[in-house]
């Protein structure tokens, strides 16, 4: 079977989605494990922001990481770096499921290259892009942001397994899962008929996509949006534990039950943006993320005011996901999509990775997150300006060309 034989648009998308979804699973092994190794004294005693670095550290790679994943995928196709990225994790899983579980410096090391898994988004937008045409890429490419779901799953099994079935359990099983899924890609996956690579240099390609205008905004834009999701999907268990004395189990659960709402959010905002165009839905996501964390802040009962929030912000940073890259695919040409999905992934990861070493940080030195949720709630009332001014005029500067 040769590689220009054509699939369906909903084949590649499915596969793109669970490939997404199985690595980000192992991208986020670490998170749920961060207060146990704290607890239990496998690591040897450890502060918060020790905890908080050790889950940060795959963010911060996987994040970085997608700057030249997304240049390559633009290059190279999905059908090539899919399975590529998905065996390259395999590594540091079993590295660290067998070797590194009674080392701080090793799990940092083992975390380090565990950023690898988070790569893949920036190899699935631009593969899935390329399948649909531009007035159903919002709906398509939010479909295949849910498998950031991914880390739910890792939050519902992690500690069981490894409770129930031993430390090396979740880790042996997630390689597992990997090692299937680069065969199933590398054999069923196909890139979109009639892509075609972009020519020059990798660094050149990303000096000129850096350069353009919806690049730096939409930066900006899922720096808030997907950056609060990942701070919150690694740092919850964390917090919860702390500020309401949940244990482990609990905090990951709810932690879970944050993705879950996430998840299915983002390709609600992706077929919203369709539909109303990305500044309404980003507008809106903002608008609210403003007034949860604010609320947070004042570390409200967890049964009541602060599930809302919570659960309220998990809802807006997922749709907003969404329509960011929404946004992204009515003003990027395709063959540009992977270059520019790389930047602000990137640029989303690392959104992830401060506020988590903020929140260890104050935290540490006030026995208090509230600065952190205020910071929250400013930078996302500074983002919900942009969206309305800058970010508002490029879109209607690009869709007459576009169209």
């Amino acid at each position: 079977m040769s590689p220009g034989v054509q699939r369906s648009p909903s084949l590649m998308l499915a596969l793109a989605t669970i490939g997404f979804a199985i690595n980000f699973w192992a991208w986020a092994l670490i998170s749920p494990l961060g207060p146990l190794f704290r607890e239990n004294g496998a690591l040897g005693p450890l502060t918060e922001s020790d905890v908080a670095l050790m889950v940060a550290v795959p963010v911060i790679v996987g994040s970085l990481g997608r700057i030249p994943v997304g240049a390559l995928t633009d290059k190279f196709g999905g059908r090539v770096m899919f399975p590529l990225v998905s065996l390259a994790t395999i590594v540091p899983v079993l590295f660290i499921g067998l070797l590194a579980q009674s080392s701080y410096a090793a799990i940092l090391v083992g975390g380090f290259f565990l950023g690898i898994g988070g790569t893949a988004f920036a190899v699935g937008v631009p593969f899935v892009n390329a399948w649909y045409p531009p007035e159903r890429r919002g709906t398509a490419v939010g479909i295949f942001g849910a498998g950031m779901g991914g880390t739910a799953i890792s939050a519902l099994t992690t500690v069981q397994l490894y409770e129930g079935l031993g430390s090396a359990a979740p880790f042996l099983i997630t390689a597992a899962l990997l090692a299937v899924y680069a065969v199933v890609a590398w054999v069923v996956m196909r890139d979109a008929p009639g892509r075609t690579a972009p020519s020059g240099s990798l660094v050149g390609r990303l000096v000129s996509n850096a350069k353009l205008p919806v690049t730096w905004q939409a930066c900006v834009l899922y720096a808030v949006a997907f950056g609060g999701y990942v701070a919150f999907s690694v740092y919850l268990p964390s917090y919860l534990k702390t500020a309401y004395e949940l244990t482990p189990a609990d905090a990951a659960n709810r932690m879970a039950g944050f993705v879950v709402v996430a998840v299915l959010m983002r390709p609600v905002g992706g077929w919203l943006s369709d539909r109303f165009g990305p500044i309404v839905v980003l507008a809106g996501g903002y608008a609210v993320v403003v007034v949860g964390a604010a609320i947070a802040s004042t570390t409200p009962l967890l049964e009541y005011l602060g599930t809302i929030a919570f659960l309220s912000m998990a809802a807006a940073l997922g749709s907003g996901s969404g329509a960011t890259f929404a946004l992204v695919a009515k003003v990027t040409e395709p063959a540009r999509v992977g270059g520019v999905t790389g930047l602000v992934g990137a640029a989303g990861g690392l959104g992830g990775f401060v506020p988590p070493l903020i929140m260890g940080y104050v935290y540490g030195r006030t026995d208090s997150y509230a600065i952190g949720l205020v910071l929250l709630s400013v930078t996302a009332a500074l983002t919900l300006v942009l969206t309305l001014t800058v970010v508002r005029s490029t879109l209607r500067q690009a869709e007459p060309a576009h169209a």
